[in-house]
């Protein structure tokens, strides 16, 4: 059983790192807490004459430049001012030629709302009537592409980074502190502060072109660079850098003069070394707190010290189960993990939990407002996912408990079986060792009775006193003036020199086979005590679990809030239900073949209700198989040929896998529409098929 840990281990650790990846990269790009609540003129709606300006209202407050806000015309080209003014930075307006002929206009933003996310939209009205226009306003997406990917990625390294540094260092403090010694808990706490640093590097560099082009290209642009840092999001990563050059000198004690204390002494040096690491871990926490979420919306004064709490217990609880999991598995024998350290972390997980039960109620509150949101956005679905994984760790904690009462039962003998087994290798090295030197003085004793033997067969060699006096022959004192004798002399020094030689290769080879039975030995006595097996498997699968609950944690940082969804839904009247007449859902299946390797599939289009003004449309790929499976690129646009209107493009967001969904979507006048969808299943294979269909 022992020899197929490893390897499991290693499996399950690559299949959690595979699903938090997954769930990463199906996040899609950032949702941001600003919506648009309001437009003038409004979405989809014709005007008699042209409007003077076109204004925009959001749910927050954003920021904007010259370009951010745009109007088109059919063709394509700018039709407004170029200089966005603002109210309050919640409504702006931007000025239009005068005398705009009739036609449909496309008004296209991007925008960065407070909480640092990037915000796209775009929507059409027409002056006079609906005419054909050339404006595609697919791919205006904020924070997608592969910029948005790699700054998604960098949100989870660093919140990876912060929890294992923080519950990394608390653990040793506060659990075991002679863990300060242990190799393996020193990397791994250093590896947070480097992925963290790093992370931070990393996102720094790519925020200038995350919220605006979107380009790779950018991220070395010295004058996005500095425009990012003027911002709040900006300013927030270079504070949290600072914080954390004190964070590396707090490592470096508490891995450097803190480990070469005595217990005594550590005593005296925890209470100092505990408070400065609570205020660099705050403030690292408030890097967050003061620029997403919880810095905008409702009782921010308040949120943002619930969020740094909030954060804080994450970090405390799920740093400090990696931290144990590493010292069940890397830590010596002659240092392991103490009963005793493990019941002082359960606790400290156990207030953590505490907290973050506390902490999560109020952010749930604030950030859904209602039961319904729940199940009706997609933060309150991806909020519910996060509370299941909170209550299944929760019970795989349980066992773990269980564990460490039966560990603490089992230690005083476990620890009397270990001083017999040293006493028993000690006595049988002793008796090694001297069994060895007598075997060494026989030898010895031999060695010299053979030379006097031979010594005695050659005639007229002399070994007395009196040797001295035959030339050549002599082996005492003046043995060495003669020829003869002294190249004997120098062979008999180069033998022994290479008989040392050999002898210190063995010497090290011996202590290599040693070590190696030794590490044996020591791993056999962990795997066979039961208790701290069942231990190791308890946190291994916490510690598994965490991993997926981090990754959830980043993608519902990066999705707009619930509140803010429905007060956005409430307040836009264009894509408020509006009553009328309904004719029903109508759904169309439309095969295709882009003529690739897995080229071919069928597309689903549902549209509801299929009337006039806004709906719901949903978007489903399947293989011919009716398996779901994702594509590069979906494109959906309305067209009707006898009014010449359109094409009009919708932009669909990624849900799940062969899932893409869009709502609002404006239908200006009743008839039958042409539904063109366009797939792309590889850079260069694409397809458009459609079919038509009565809407109002």
């Amino acid at each position: 059983m022992t020899q197929t840990i490893a390897p499991r281990v290693r499996t399950l650790v690559l299949l959690l790192l595979a699903v938090a990846c997954a769930l990463l990269a199906g996040a899609g790009p950032a949702s941001a807490h600003a919506a648009l609540t309001g437009s003038d003129p409004g979405q989809g709606t014709v005007v008699d004459k042209a409007p003077a300006q076109v204004s925009l209202t959001f749910s927050e407050s954003v920021s904007m430049d010259d370009d951010s806000l745009r109007v088109l015309d059919p063709k394509g080209e700018r039709v407004d001012d170029g200089r966005p003014s603002g109210t309050g930075g919640t409504k702006y307006t931007v000025k239009l030629h005068a005398g705009l002929p009739d036609g449909t206009y496309t008004v296209t933003y991007q925008v960065v709302s407070a909480d640092s996310h990037p915000v796209a939209g775009a929507y059409t009205f027409s002056i006079g009537a609906p005419s054909e226009t050339s404006v595609s306003v697919y791919g205006t997406e904020a924070g997608g592409g592969a910029v948005g990917w790699l700054y998604g990625l960098g949100r989870y390294v660093s919140y990876a980074g912060f929890t294992v540094l923080v519950g990394g260092a608390a653990f040793v403090l506060a659990c075991w502190p002679r863990g300060s010694g242990v190799r393996a808990v020193q990397r791994l706490v250093v590896s947070g502060w480097l992925a963290l640093t790093s992370a931070t590097l990393v996102l720094l560099l790519l925020r200038g072109s995350y919220t605006g082009s979107g380009k790779l290209g950018d991220v070395f642009d010295l004058n996005l660079l500095g425009e990012a840092l003027q911002t709040k999001t900006g300013a927030a990563l270079v504070s949290r850098l600072l914080l954390l050059a004190a964070a590396a000198l707090f490592v470096a004690v508490l891995f450097g003069a803190y480990d070469k204390r005595e217990d005594e002494e550590k005593r005296d040096l925890t209470f100092g070394l505990a408070g400065g690491g609570a205020v660099v871990a705050a403030g690292l926490a408030a890097t967050w707190a003061m620029s997403e979420h919880a810095s905008v919306g409702l009782q921010a004064g308040i949120a943002m010290p619930v969020d740094i709490v909030h954060l804080l217990a994450v970090a405390t609880w799920l740093g400090g189960l990696t931290a144990l999991l590493v010292a069940l598995y890397r830590a010596p024998a002659d240092t392991p993990v103490t009963a005793s350290a493990v019941r002082r972390f359960s606790r400290l997980a156990f207030g953590s939990v505490i907290a973050l039960v506390v902490t999560g109620t109020y952010q749930s509150w604030r950030q859904l407002g209602s039961w319904t949101a729940f199940t009706d956005t997609r933060y309150g679905q991806l909020l519910l996912v996060k509370i299941g994984l909170v209550a299944v760790l929760v019970g795989i904690a349980y066992l773990s408990r269980r564990w460490t009462a039966q560990l603490a039962e089992a230690a005083p003998a476990i620890a009397r079986q270990r001083e017999k087994e040293q006493v028993g290798a000690s006595d049988g090295r002793k008796t090694a060792k001297a069994g060895s030197a007598d075997k060494a003085r026989s030898a010895e004793k031999a060695k010299t009775a053979e030379k006097a033997k031979a010594a005695e067969k050659v005639p007229g060699t002399a070994t007395g006193a009196g040797a001295g006096k035959v030339p050549g022959t002599a082996t005492g004192a003046g043995a060495g003036k003669a020829p003869g004798t002294a190249k004997a002399s120098g062979e008999g020094s180069g033998a022994g020199a290479a008989k040392g030689s050999g002898t210190s290769q063995r010497d090290a080879q011996l202590a290599r086979q040693r070590a190696a039975v030794d590490a044996a030995r020591q791993k056999r006595q962990r795997d066979a005590d039961p208790h701290r097996f069942g231990l190791r498997r308890s946190v291994l699968a916490e510690a598994g679990i965490a991993v997926v609950l981090l990754a959830v944690t980043t993608v519902l940082t990066q999705t707009e809030p619930g509140r803010t969804e429905e007060e956005a839904k409430a307040a836009n009247p264009s894509s408020a239900a509006t009553p009328g007449p309904s004719s029903g859902a109508v759904t169309l299946d439309m095969p295709f073949d882009t003529g690739g390797q897995n080229g071919k599939g069928v597309v689903r289009v549902e549209l509801d209700p299929a009337r006039v003004g806004a709906n719901d449309m949903h978007l489903y790929v399947e293989r011919p198989d009716g398996k779901a499976f994702d594509i590069p690129e979906v494109k959906v646009a309305f067209t009707q040929e006898a009014k010449d209107i359109g094409p009009l493009p919708v932009v669909p967001d990624h849900i799940t896998t062969g899932h893409w969904s869009a709502s609002g979507v404006q239908i200006p006048i009743a008839g039958d529409w042409e539904v063109a969808v366009t797939v792309r299943t590889s850079d260069i294979d694409q397809v458009t098929v459609s079919k038509n269909a009565q809407i109002g």
